[in-house]
């Protein structure tokens, strides 16, 4: 975005391509927006869109002096928070997992609806610190958790540093903000003797797999339902993570299920052994697969083919099902409550238990650095901590006891000095 334009633009996806949208005045000062297509797809390379924007910019740069002469534009920081929103997002999509835009489409709606209710035609440039500090604390006073009003906060610091970065407004609103401080999630998790049971109630059932995948594996939801048959070497004895399923909520509130390569971060696309145990109901589930797509014939669901995680119609399990599914058998059968992803923790604590260096459990989730593993299951490193114990009072109890010989060495030495003199001891 230049400031010395006699316009504004912006870049922005629809329908998988590129388009450089542009925002400006006519000749009669009535506002007016054009979106220009590149004929590039969302897919293309930074460098080729940069240099088809500039010729775009270029072009529409010298169109605009010939048909308006001088400038009259409306500066876009006057216009409503909510396009502002919907150009942020549009801008960031290509950029951004699924799920993260589905995150802040909805933090930024609910934060103009606010607006819209306290401040009636709010725009970018009347918002202030003092008024999402307002916002952030109503969040607060409405029993939202402080972990989910930081997630707010993040979004939308977000949202105004790009409207900064692309000179819509001078200076970010959120610097004076208060940050709402996120409490520290101790997770939950189950013992062995209660995984053993866990997974025992589970048996027969249409997420068996799932299950066990998750507490032997620590794998999160969306990599388990992710899995393919091609993911699996029953040669070499391993398992490979390679894509995710999701599940996203359109702009006509429908779910939609997506199948993406591009996952969380570059240690989640990992290979890891494959134990025995769950090479078993490998097997097994390619064998009632193979069953049931006999049985069904023709009404046998072929979509979603050569995936692992399917109902014996063939449908692929759905995320949000699995959650929901976990939590009614957990209840049903009066067990101690469990999130589903509470599965990874638990495996994670008993990897611990065991004396696996947390290194490598890092690598064995997936997480991204060391610091985020030790964060979360430092506090379950209880066998380091016995050793560190056992460490320092050996080392100190060792001093204590060499200081204490010398010191009553010394004491007696001088006692024995002073009765030979006869002096009294003061």
């Amino acid at each position: 975005m230049k400031a010395s334009l006699p316009f504004k633009y912006i870049t922005a996806v629809k329908n998988g391509k590129h388009y450089v949208v542009f925002d400006y005045k006519d000749k009669a000062g009535k506002r007016k927006r054009k979106w220009v297509k590149t004929d590039l797809q969302e897919k293309c390379s930074k460098k080729l869109l940069n240099a088809k924007v500039s010729e775009i910019v270029e072009e529409f740069t010298v169109n605009f002096g010939n048909e308006n002469g001088k400038c009259s534009s409306i500066p876009m920081a006057q216009q409503p928070i909510k396009e502002f929103f919907d150009m942020w997002i549009s801008a960031i999509k290509p950029d951004i997992a699924r799920t993260t835009c589905q995150t802040y489409r909805r933090i930024s709606s609910r934060l103009s609806e606010y607006l819209n209710e306290e401040y009636p035609d709010i725009t970018l440039s009347d918002v202030d610190h003092n008024i999402l500090q307002r916002y952030l604390n109503s969040l607060l006073k409405s029993g939202l958790k402080n972990v989910s009003v930081k997630q707010y906060y993040l979004a939308l610091h977000s949202a105004f540093s790009y409207a900064v970065k692309m000179e819509l407004i001078e200076k970010h609103p959120m610097d004076k903000l208060t940050v709402p401080r996120a409490e520290r999630h101790e997770s939950s998790f189950y013992n062995k003797d209660e995984l053993s049971v866990l997974l025992a109630a589970f048996e027969g059932d249409v997420i068996e797999i799932v299950v066990h995948i998750a507490a032997y594996y620590g794998l999160r939801r969306c990599e388990i339902l992710g899995l393919r048959w091609d993911a699996i070497d029953f040669q070499n004895k391993t398992l490979t993570i390679q894509r995710k399923v999701v599940e996203v909520t359109d702009e006509n509130g429908k779910n939609k299920l997506y199948v993406e390569t591009r996952l969380k971060t570059n240690s989640t696309r990992r290979t890891m052994p494959l134990i025995p145990h769950i090479e078993e109901m490998l097997i097994a589930k390619r064998k009632s697969d193979d069953y049931f797509r006999k049985s069904f014939g023709k009404s046998y669901n072929t979509e979603y083919d050569g995936f692992i995680c399917r109902k014996p119609n063939g449908k692929l399990l759905k995320p949000n099902f699995v959650t929901n599914h976990f939590a009614y058998v957990i209840k049903t059968k009066g067990f101690r409550y469990l999130r589903f992803h509470d599965l990874r923790h638990s495996c994670a604590s008993l990897l611990l238990a065991n004396d696996v260096p947390m290194k490598a459990i890092q690598e064995w989730l997936g997480h991204s650095n060391f610091s985020i593993t030790a964060n979360l299951y430092s506090h379950l490193e209880y066998n380091a901590k016995i050793a560190s114990a056992e460490t320092i009072a050996r080392v100190l109890g060792n001093v204590k006891s060499e200081s204490e010989t010398e010191n009553t060495k010394a004491i007696n030495d001088f006692c024995k000095g002073q009765s030979e003199t006869n002096d009294p001891i003061l």
